[in-house]
C-alpha cells in the first residue's frame, strides 16, 4: 500500500535539500518550521550558508538549550563555531568546536563519527586562523581514520582546510590538488554550496600558483553560482578574490561588490572581523 508522506515529513525534506542539497538560495520566508531537532540544525544551517546569520544563531540557540543527543547537538556547537568562522572570528569559534569535540566522544556510531570529524575539523581551521599551522595539520591527521564512518561532505569539508593549510603555508601547488579533490568529490553530492565552496577554493589556489588571469575567470564563474543559488557568505568571499587577481579596472569594481556584500551581510547579522582576521573558513 502507498503512503503519503506526513507534512512533517516533507518539510524535513526541503530544509535538507536547503542545507545539504540542490536547493541552498530558497527563500527564508519559504522555508518550513522545523518539526524536530536535525530540522531545526538543517535549517540552521541552511541560514548560514545565505548569511543569515542572526535567524541562524536563534535555531543554533534553541538547540543549544534543548535537550537533544550528543551527537546532534555536537553538530550544533561545531555550527556555531562555523558561523563565527566565517566572519572571520577563528578564536571565538574555537571555544564551540572545543565543546564540539567534546560532546561527539560521548557520541556513538555515525554520529560519533560525523560530529568528530566535523569539529576536529572545525578546530583546525581555527587553529589555522590563528597561524598554529603544525596544530592544524595535526588536527586534520585525527579526521582521517573517521571518514570512511562519516558522510560524505566530511571529506570535502576536510580537504577544504587541507588546501587552506597548504595555502597558508606556501604550498600551492598542493593547495590546488586538495581543492581539485574538493571539486571531485563534491560533484558526487546534492549539496551546491559544497560544489561551489570547492570551486572557490580552486580559484584561490590558482591564484597562489600565479595564475591571476586564470584565477579571476575561475571565480567570476564561482560568482555567477553564489548568486543563483543564493550563497552571499561565499560571494562575498569570492568578490574578495576578485579584487585581487582581477585586472584593475574589474577589480574596482569587485571591491566595490565586496563591500555591499559585506554590508548586506552585517544588516543580516554578520560582524565581519577585520580582513586581515580572516584566514580560514573551514
Amino acid at each position: 500500500m502507498q503512503t503519503t508522506a506526513s507534512p512533517a515529513d516533507i518539510g524535513s525534506e526541503i530544509l535538507a535539500s536547503t542545507a545539504f542539497g540542490p536547493t541552498p538560495g530558497l527563500a527564508a520566508a519559504e522555508l518550513p518550521e522545523p518539526a524536530d531537532p536535525v530540522s531545526r540544525w538543517y535549517r540552521a544551517v541552511a541560514l548560514g550558508g545565505q548569511g543569515r546569520y542572526a535567524a541562524a544563531r536563534a535555531d543554533l540557540q534553541v538547540l543549544a538549550r534543548a535537550g537533544i543527543d550528543p551527537g546532534l547537538k555536537s553538530l550544533v556547537e561545531s555550527t556555531r563555531g562555523s558561523l563565527l568562522r566565517q566572519l572571520g572570528d577563528h578564536r571565538g569559534a574555537a571555544a564551540f568546536d572545543g565543546r564540539a569535540a567534546t560532546l561527539a566522544l560521548t557520541a556513538t556510531g555515525a554520529a560519533r563519527a560525523e560530529a568528530l570529524a566535523d569539529a576536529y575539523t572545525g578546530l583546525a581551521a581555527d587553529a589555522l586562523g590563528t597561524g598554529r599551522l603544525a596544530l592544524a595539520h595535526r588536527l586534520l591527521g585525527r579526521v582521517r581514520p573517521l571518514l570512511a564512518d562519516a558522510p560524505a561532505r566530511a571529506e570535502v569539508r576536510w580537504h577544504w582546510v587541507r588546501a587552506e593549510t597548504a595555502l597558508a603555508g606556501g604550498e600551492a601547488a598542493r593547495a590546488l590538488d586538495e581543492a581539485g579533490t574538493a571539486v571531485e568529490l563534491a560533484a558526487a553530492l546534492p549539496s551546491v554550496r559544497h560544489q561551489v565552496k570547492s570551486a572557490l577554493l580552486v580559484a584561490a589556489a590558482t591564484a597562489a600558483t600565479g595564475n591571476l588571469a586564470e584565477s579571476a575567470e575561475l571565480a567570476r564563474r564561482v560568482d555567477v553560482d553564489c548568486h543563483e543559488n543564493g550563497l552571499l557568505p561565499l560571494r562575498w568571499a569570492t568578490a574578495m578574490l576578485r579584487a585581487g587577481v582581477a585586472e584593475p579596472g574589474q577589480a574596482r569594481a569587485a571591491a566595490k561588490e565586496a563591500a555591499d556584500h559585506g554590508a548586506r551581510l552585517r544588516a543580516l547579522g554578520g560582524d565581519i572581523a577585520p580582513l586581515g582576521a580572516r584566514v580560514a573558513g573551514g
